[in-house]
């Protein structure tokens, strides 16, 4: 199947391999389209899109949103705090209420695991899951593939480490389901408090030494620490977090000469990353908030511009 023939884009887990393929091709266009004096394409002209984010987001809401613009497609964000459901409206009903407004696509986030796809069964809406609990935030893990692949030519049988609160990190999931599909050695490291038990069963291997996991690693992606899900202290402080798992440029010193820093945003620095390391070369944080507009510029363009309406996956 290719992701113009499917009504929603869930998550990463159920993506195929040329799904994948067929998303970050599309990209590399629309981040040509994000450089041009004049950012606007008519692909969509005539579509109506609205975002709705239950958990607070810079990026990703507004990189959907000009990414919606881009194409020409009518973009409306419905801020949560301000409408209905501060009166008790179910999430239900919202969503029914959005859909009889005539949009054909929503861009959802959502604290509770499975809220999109509860939506996406009760809706004639395409569904594009923005981040739902714990479970999945697939466009982040498309737009760090997509970087990655920009940087190394290939995702295939890289070494990858991701480092910090794999345990409540809906990008690590993502991440994993996504590039252990190329065949990526996957390597997690973190507190132990802060390393899911059965990690290793999604096909990783998990540390707790930040020096050993780094050793010959082409790619680190630096997690954020989720202290508002964090409803016990699952570690003693910030201070002997950063003294054990902070990236700085000394404790590269394993990783291979070329490797790429990324960091979904946002950081804490002196804490998941230092400010030298995350102001380097090395660190691509800035460029991954542009190649999330292209790849979900892409995902707008396959799913509602590359397919038939009629088409429901």
């Amino acid at each position: 199947m290719k992701l113009d023939r499917r009504k929603d884009l869930l998550g990463i887990k159920d993506l195929s391999k040329a799904e994948i393929d067929q998303i970050l091709h599309t990209a590399a266009p629309m981040k040509d389209v994000i450089k041009r004096d004049i950012k606007k394409v008519p692909t969509l002209r005539g579509k109506a899109m609205v975002t709705v984010f239950y958990e607070n987001s810079t990026r990703t809401r507004t990189s959907f949103e000009i990414a919606g613009k881009y194409l020409s497609a009518d973009t409306v964000n419905l801020a949560v705090s301000t409408s209905s459901v501060q009166k008790g409206e179910s999430l239900r009903d919202t969503i029914k209420t959005i859909e009889v407004m005539g949009f054909d696509l929503i861009v959802m986030r959502h604290s509770m695991s499975g809220a999109p796809h509860y939506v996406a069964r009760n809706t004639k809406m395409r569904v594009i899951n923005a981040g739902d609990g714990q479970n999945e935030h697939p466009t982040q893990a498309l737009l760090d593939m997509f970087t990655i692949k920009e940087h190394k030519g290939t995702l295939e049988n890289l070494t990858v480490t991701i480092v910090g609160d794999i345990l409540h990190s809906r990008v690590a999931r993502s991440n994993i389901y996504g590039l252990t599909k190329y065949g990526c050695e996957i390597r997690v490291v973190g507190p132990a408090t802060l390393i899911p038990p059965e990690v290793e069963k999604l096909g990783v291997k998990s540390y707790y030494s930040l020096e050993q996991a780094v050793k010959g690693a082409d790619v680190i992606n630096i997690l954020r620490i989720q202290r508002e899900r964090q409803h016990a202290a699952l570690f003693p402080s910030l201070d002997e977090y950063a003294d054990l798992y902070m990236l700085s440029p000394e404790r590269l010193t394993g990783a291979k000469e070329d490797v790429l820093i990324l960091h979904p945003g946002p950081m804490n620095r002196g804490v998941e990353i230092s400010s030298t390391l995350a102001d380097s070369t090395q660190a691509l944080i800035n460029e991954q908030v542009t190649n999330g507009v292209a790849v979900r510029m892409a995902i707008l363009y396959l799913m509602m511009g590359g397919a038939k309406d009629e088409i429901a996956g």
